[in-house]
């Protein structure tokens, strides 16, 4: 599965998942709260087929239902009052530099400003992992930070070797 992350300025947040199968699955975030699932035409895939609009509870019942277990919505819901903070996921790709590194070596609040606050491993969750803590393939990153530093940071742990 690919997942694409896009900013919409004064909408909120878009992210498109493509599955193994081709299918690909839309996720509109708003800034009010709202959550539109969007699913695309297989043969033409820049085109909507479907969508359904989801409050925030709404929301977080269909993500209890995926097994969710860390919902950044919940989190979203503690930051928004913070002057623009937001909490992202990254995964971190096989090709990545830091790719059994500690993260300490990617020096991210200091060269990013956004925070490395948990990383996701399987079912597993290391809240506030420390310097020493070394990254895996496909692991990810639960991070804090204005826009500006969550894309350095998501472009940083996106070099490759």
């Amino acid at each position: 599965m690919t997942m694409e992350r896009t900013g919409l300025p004064g909408v909120g947040i878009s992210h498109v998942l493509t599955t193994w199968e081709g299918n690909r699955l839309g996720i509109v975030s708003h800034l009010d709260g709202r959550h539109v699932l969007v699913l695309y035409d297989r043969a033409e895939p820049e085109r909507a087929i479907a969508d359904v609009t989801l409050r925030p509870n709404e929301a977080r019942s269909v993500a209890d239902v995926l097994h969710a277990k860390v919902t950044m919505d919940h989190v979203a819901d503690l930051i928004e009052p913070l002057g623009g903070v937001q909490a992202v996921r990254i995964r971190i790709r096989s090709g990545s530099t830091y790719v059994n590194r500690p993260l300490g070596d990617t020096r991210a609040r200091t060269r990013t400003g956004a925070s490395i606050v948990a990383v996701l491993r399987g079912e597993e969750i290391t809240a506030s992992p420390g310097p020493d803590f070394v990254f895996r393939a496909d692991d990810v990153v639960v991070a804090v930070g204005h826009d500006d530093g969550l894309a350095q940071l998501r472009d940083l742990l996106a070099a490759t070797c």
